[in-house]
């Protein structure tokens, strides 16, 4: 007896959602589109919030910065929760194997003490500002209209406390494999001075009413501090002696590159929103010129801490970056 395999094609009723078809056309959507657009919830809540019954329980008016609509707005990465997952854990691996070739050569144990004491008073502390930086972006996970949006600020808390993680496995791999660096880490972040101003500046963020300013003065020192800690002080790191750190700091600016891409996409639908378009730049260059000092002052703790062990020029770095970032901004806004 013999058998004949066929092949039978059933051709679908619907290429996709409703909804999507709605806003896309009769046109197949991707595994992002079907599970970002058009899903906030926008009906039937039972009633307002009792700390703030002005708003509606999700409400586009928590922010002065808006969108006509929602999902002009898409991440150009397309995550989704599989390919976030995948990409992260892709990530924290290869940080793992960085640190496990660290340990095999002893190359932390040889850093120059200058080296060491910056990392240990100036960057493992970080990971209590990564914590903040998370509870920032998790508010505005809450507080945000509209799933494209809300998306990536919840990758983006998930990421922080990653990179706190990270952070934590660094500070012990240069204490030898003990944990009293940290403990140590966490006294300089309570009680150095030069730490205050940034300690103090995230916490007026996590009290800032508007999400999106917080996000905005979160943004800005995230683009002085990552550029001094990543950057600048990975070039000096490979011309001082100390490739250690090198290996180390290209896995968190290579996690802040990535992360900047959904951040400046943003920006610019804030800025190119036919409706609130001109608003949105009043209300961001209001932002910018009240937090953009506290940004820098905070910053300029961390360079002050670096440059006192290596004189590496952090607090000119600072100076310059934060003139680029209020050139930036004024002449977007």
């Amino acid at each position: 007896m013999q058998y004949e395999l066929r092949t039978q094609v059933i051709e679908a009723k619907r290429k996709t959602f409703t909804n999507l078809t709605a806003r896309f056309g009769d046109r197949p959507a991707s595994r992002y589109e079907e599970g970002s657009i058009d899903i906030q919830a926008v009906t039937n809540f039972h009633y307002r919030p009792l700390w703030d019954p002005e708003h509606e329980l999700y409400d586009p008016t928590y922010s002065a910065l808006r969108l006509t609509d929602p999902y002009s707005f898409t991440d150009p990465r397309q995550l989704y929760y599989y390919p976030y997952v995948t990409a992260r854990s892709h990530l924290h691996e290869a940080f793992a194997s960085t640190l496990s070739y660290l340990e095999s050569r002893s190359l932390m144990e040889k850093l120059p003490e200058g080296w060491k004491a910056a990392l240990a008073q100036a960057v493992i502390p970080m990971r209590h500002y990564e914590a903040g930086a998370q509870m920032i972006s998790a508010d505005g996970c809450r507080f945000a209209y509209g799933t494209t949006i809300e998306q990536c600020l919840s990758y983006a808390s998930f990421d922080r406390i990653g990179t706190a993680q990270l952070l934590s496995k660094a500070g012990i791999t240069l204490d030898g494999g003990t944990d009293s660096l940290l403990g140590a880490a966490k006294t300089h972040w309570l009680e150095n001075a030069d730490l205050q101003p940034l300690r103090r500046y995230v916490e007026q963020l996590l009290i800032e009413k508007d999400w999106a300013v917080a996000h905005v003065g979160l943004d800005l020192v995230d683009q002085m501090l990552y550029g001094l800690l990543y950057a600048h002080l990975d070039e000096a790191a490979l011309l001082g002696g100390a490739g250690g750190y090198s290996l180390i700091a290209q896995h968190l600016s290579g996690w802040f590159a990535d992360h900047r891409r959904w951040v400046d996409a943003l920006y610019k639908a804030w800025l190119a929103d036919a409706e609130h378009g001109e608003s949105n730049r009043a209300a961001l260059a209001g932002a910018v010129a009240r937090l953009l000092p506290g940004a820098t002052d905070a910053v300029a703790g961390v360079a002050r801490i670096i440059d006192g062990h290596l004189s590496v020029g952090a607090e000119d770095y600072v100076t310059a970056r934060s003139a680029g970032l209020a050139g930036l901004f004024a002449k977007e806004s």
